[in-house]
């Protein structure tokens, strides 16, 4: 693996029994989400292509499956409280209010205002902090330290983990022979979830996170091996956007993930055009960074089968148009 390598079990914080456990704690509405071939995609991508849409869900990210484990596994809180970009906010307020969990949510001033507007509407008491989301998380732990709030912290708490993990088992029950999995990377919950699954269900695909050029910190981490001094993101891809690397995680995903890439805004910005024109899928910048890696590859994946996650929806129209027309 990507840091690491051998041969053997996977020694990460994630077990395959609790994901498989959590398939019948998240609601029905986040699971068993369509996949399939694009052929028409396939076809200007110069490979077989198979989307894994998590977009047709009430928060329009793939988020709820993990804040379903998580308030699941809870047993006495009364409170729940996460920073996010918008779509962790989305999910969390969505498992609080059908569990009657008070959730709130603090983001960052400048975050999308339809990711914020979503979340309220969710139920969600949002908080907007000055700064990025590392501010916003900060705000979020003096908040859980003040009130006995319990604090959700993406990809940190493990549940967030292995609820997305489920889009690998998914996946690797399908029947389709993959040979890589294409996996946007953020804070890596995601990436790691469906990582492990994917490993320890299908040990013949590869596993390849994808994250943008302009907000690099976990890729260049796991390059190194370890954190790396990184500037601020500036990417249209909000979702992740993050300059922090939880160890943990690092960890996680060092044993998991066979290449970490990086792709161009311009790459980005295409593969939302080609997901759209193809497939019909209004997606957001931070779901086609799989395709948007193909695109870029340099014929890697030539005559291969990929699949790739979108991940989320969370775009305002306006910007869909800006972007893509």
């Amino acid at each position: 693996m990507l840091g690491r390598g051998g041969d053997g079990e996977v020694a990460v914080r994630l077990e395959l029994a609790r994901i498989l456990d959590a398939r019948g704690q998240i609601d029905p509405v986040f699971r068993e989400t369509p996949q399939y071939e694009c052929g028409a995609l396939g076809e200007v991508l110069g490979c077989r292509v198979v989307l894994k849409v998590e977009t047709a869900n009430p928060v329009r990210s793939f988020k709820g499956r993990g804040t379903e484990t998580v308030l699941a596994r809870l047993s006495d809180a009364c409170a729940v409280v996460c920073a996010s970009a918008g779509n962790l906010g989305q999910a969390l307020a969505y498992s609080g209010q059908r569990r009657g969990t008070a959730a709130t949510v603090f983001a960052s001033a400048a975050a999308n205002p339809v990711k914020v507007e979503r979340m309220k509407a969710l139920g969600a008491d949002v908080v907007l902090v000055e700064g990025e989301i590392e501010a916003a998380l900060e705000a979020a732990e003096r908040f859980a330290a003040e009130t006995g709030a319990y604090l959700v912290e993406d990809s940190k708490d493990i549940g967030t983990c292995e609820g997305a993990a489920t889009i690998g088992v998914e996946l690797s029950e399908s029947g389709i022979g993959l040979d890589a999995v294409l996996i946007s990377l953020g804070a890596g919950a995601m990436a790691s979830g469906v990582g492990f699954a994917v490993k320890s269900l299908s040990r013949g695909t590869e596993v390849i996170c994808v994250q943008p050029e302009r907000a690099p910190a976990m890729t260049l981490a796991l390059r190194a091996g370890r954190a790396v001094e990184v500037g601020a993101p500036d990417t249209i891809a909000d979702g992740v956007a993050g300059r922090s690397v939880i160890p943990e995680v690092l960890e996680d995903l060092a044993e998991v993930a066979d290449d970490a890439v990086l792709v161009t805004e311009a790459g980005i910005v295409e593969a939302m055009r080609l997901i759209h024109t193809h497939a019909g899928l209004v997606v957001e910048p931070a779901a086609a960074l799989g395709v948007a890696s193909i695109l870029e590859s340099d014929g890697r994946y030539a005559g291969k089968t990929v699949a790739t996650i979108l991940c989320g929806s969370n775009v305002t129209p306006a910007d869909f148009k800006r972007w893509t027309v």
